[in-house]
């Protein structure tokens, strides 16, 4: 199931790059590749039901405060709740901390070269805004950094 994972993952780091949103079939994908690992016992990080819908509300529920400020996407708030499904509470915090500072160094690159434009392809790549176009700009793409630090934690954990 670590290869589930890792590819659920994967579309998402694409498909949130790229598109800079998380739809919801990729969601409820994840929901429910993540409970059929419980059911059938495959569970990769050997969670019991009870540690997995624990790190699955924890997650959503601590995005939510975010996007109720309008900080951040619900296509986040809910992929967090789904990948706290796969890797339950304790995890939770290295990964959203890492991936707090790969969003954070994201935006800082997209300011300064917005102030600066020493290379406009980059700064219109960082924004978010394919052509320039768009309602407003969606420059960082938190599900896919969440995505990359949980394939980082799954490497350092299996190296450890």
């Amino acid at each position: 199931m670590k290869l589930v994972l890792l590819l659920w993952l994967m579309t998402a780091i694409v498909q949130d790059g790229v598109q800079r949103r998380v739809r919801n079939w990729l969601v409820i994908a994840g929901i429910a590749l993540a409970l059929a690992a419980l059911a059938l016992d495959l569970q990769p990080f050997e969670l019991t039901w009870p540690q997995a819908l624990l790190g699955g509300a924890a997650a959503f529920g601590g995005l939510l405060c975010f996007y109720a400020f309008g900080l951040m996407g619900a296509g986040d708030v809910k992929f967090a709740g789904a990948l706290g499904l796969w890797v339950g509470l304790p995890p939770l915090l290295p990964i959203w901390v890492a991936a707090s500072l790969l969003a954070g160094l994201h935006g800082l690159l997209w300011l300064a070269l917005q102030r600066w434009p020493l290379a406009p392809r980059l700064a219109l790549a960082l924004s978010g805004r394919p052509g320039g176009g768009g309602s407003r700009p969606r420059p960082i793409p938190l599900a896919a950094y969440l995505a990359v630090s949980t394939i980082a934690f799954m490497a350092w954990r299996a190296g450890g």
